[in-house]
């Protein structure tokens, strides 16, 4: 199964997930593979979580949404993100 991002308003969701790193109110990190989806904005709140199906379901107001390459040699992707 590919990764599919699909945001609609205020609620994005994501397939091909395998981990939810962090999530709080103004930041959510999702891992999906290789790579990892970051979210910033406000009111953010994980809506559904399934990860047998690779699913999670996000609601808030986003305003930045980014795609990293994840973990690798260089250390954690939460390290690296926060340099």
């Amino acid at each position: 199964m590919g990764n599919i991002i699909h945001l609609d308003g205020e609620l994005l969701q994501i397939k091909g997930a395998t981990k939810v790193a962090s999530s709080t109110p103004s930041q959510a990190v999702v891992e999906m593979g290789g790579s990892a989806v970051v979210l910033m904005g406000s009111n953010i709140e994980v809506k559904k979580l399934n990860l047998e199906e690779g699913e999670v379901h996000l609601s808030g107001k986003f305003q930045t949404i980014k795609l990293s390459e994840a973990i690798g040699s260089k250390g954690s992707f939460l390290k690296r993100i926060f340099k």
